[in-house]
């Protein structure tokens, strides 16, 4: 993957993440399907999102554009790690960066990341 940009993510980060949250998946018998909040932004505000992930590129600041980058971003990082990961808010309203552990799962809720 030449020209790859994975932005604000560190993708060592991720993978050390993705495997302590693996551990966590055995430990507690988590069922098919599941999914594993990795990382949590604490915001679901706009601008601060294009901050701390340093979506710099992004034109229009919409929340139609972000979310169709964050995805791009989700499945660049899903390639990288060869693991299923993907954005979408928590309960709380923050956007989180999750991993399926199985790649068909989705985070319940997920209407398309940022989808309002």
């Amino acid at each position: 993957m030449e020209g790859v940009k994975i932005y604000g993510l560190c993708l060592e980060r991720l993978r050390h993440q993705i495997t302590k949250a693996k551990e966590r998946a055995e430990r507690a018998a988590l069922h098919e399907g599941d999914h594993i909040l990795l990382e949590c932004y604490n915001t679901g505000e706009l601008d601060d999102i294009i901050d701390i992930l340093e979506l710099y590129d992004v034109v229009d600041r919409t929340f139609l554009e972000v979310g169709e980058k964050l995805e791009d971003l989700a499945y660049t990082v899903s390639e990288l790690t060869r693991e299923r990961v993907m954005f979408n808010y928590t309960d709380e309203g923050h956007l989180g960066l999750y991993l399926a552990l199985n790649r068909e799962a989705v985070v319940p809720g997920h209407q398309g990341v940022l989808a309002g």
